[in-house]
C-alpha cells in the first residue's frame, strides 16, 4: 500500500466544529463533505488508510488564539503532525510563537483572507522571522475575492527570507492561477495540490505540477472540504509517473517534516 501523508487537513474544536463549516460552506459556496473534529478525522484516515497527516486549526481573531493553540496541543495522537498559528493582532506574537515551539508543535499555518492581513505586511514579516527557518510555514493563497493573499505578496515574502520553508496551499493560486504561474513557479517554495482539482482539469493539473516541479509539491485534501480517499483518487488517477506521485504523496512531506 502507497505510504500517503495528507499535508493539509483541518480539525476544530467540538463545540464549534459545526460552525466553523457552516461558516465555510457560506464563504466558498458549497457543501463539505466530512465533519472536520478528532474522531472523524481519524475514522477518515483508517478508510482510506493514510500514514500520517499535518493537521490546522486558524484563529480568525487575536481573542481566539491561546484557545486555539490550547486546543492544538493536546491534539494527541502518532498519526497527527500538529501546526499552531497566531493572529498578527494578537497582544504578544512572539511568546505565542515560542509557546507553539515549547509544546513540540511541527510548524504555523495563517490564512490571510480570513484573518485580514495581506501576507507581505511588516506584522506578518514580523512573525515570519520570529517562526524562523526550521519551521515550516503553510499560508493560504490566492483568492480571486480577496487581496490579502495575492500571490504576487508572497513572492514579495520569498526575496525577503530566502531559508525559509514556504508551503504555498492550494498549488499556490486557489482561484488566481495566472498569478500563481507569473508570480511562484519555480521559486523555493512548495506547493500543496489542496482544494485544486475542482476547478482545473486533469491536464492542467500535470501542467502546473511539472512546471514547479514534483520535487516541490505535496499532497493535500483540505479536509474537512472533502474525503481523503476521493482526493487521494484525484491525484492518483493524474498521468504522472510513479517517481513524481511517490514524491507528492510521501517523499518530499517527509523531507519537509524531518521524519525517521
Amino acid at each position: 500500500m502507497r505510504k500517503i501523508i495528507d499535508f493539509h487537513a483541518h480539525i476544530f474544536n467540538p463545540k464549534i466544529a459545526h460552525l466553523a463549516i457552516e461558516n465555510l460552506e457560506h464563504h466558498y459556496g458549497m457543501p463539505w463533505e466530512c465533519l472536520g473534529t478528532f474522531t472523524d478525522m481519524r475514522e477518515e484516515m483508517e478508510k482510506s488508510g493514510f500514514y500520517r497527516a499535518v493537521i490546522f486549526s486558524t484563529p480568525t481573531k487575536p481573542t481566539q488564539v491561546v484557545i486555539n493553540n490550547d486546543f492544538l496541543f493536546n491534539l494527541r495522537d502518532e498519526r497527527f503532525i500538529v501546526f499552531g498559528s497566531v493572529h498578527p493582532d494578537f497582544d504578544d506574537v512572539k511568546g505565542e510563537i515560542q509557546r507553539v515551539k515549547n509544546h513540540g508543535l511541527c510548524g504555523f499555518k495563517f490564512h490571510p483572507d480570513f484573518q485580514a492581513f495581506n501576507i507581505d505586511d511588516d506584522k506578518a514579516l514580523f512573525m515570519y522571522e520570529e517562526i524562523g527557518s526550521d519551521y515550516p510555514i503553510v499560508l493560504h493563497v490566492g483568492d480571486k475575492k480577496l487581496d490579502f493573499s495575492n500571490p504576487e505578496r508572497l513572492s514579495k515574502v520569498l526575496e525577503k527570507f530566502p531559508e525559509h520553508k514556504f508551503v504555498a496551499a492550494h498549488m499556490g493560486g486557489y482561484s488566481v492561477w495566472d498569478k500563481e504561474a507569473k508570480s511562484l513557479v519555480g521559486k523555493n517554495v512548495w506547493f500543496d495540490t489542496s482544494s485544486t482539482m475542482w476547478e482545473v482539469t486533469p491536464e492542467k493539473m500535470v501542467d502546473m505540477i511539472r512546471a514547479h516541479g514534483a520535487d516541490k509539491v505535496l499532497f493535500g485534501t483540505d479536509y474537512p472540504a472533502i474525503s481523503l480517499k476521493r482526493e487521494a483518487e484525484k491525484i492518483e488517477s493524474l498521468s504522472l509517473t510513479e517517481e513524481e506521485k511517490e514524491k507528492i504523496f510521501y517523499t518530499n512531506a517527509k523531507i519537509l517534516l524531518g521524519l525517521e
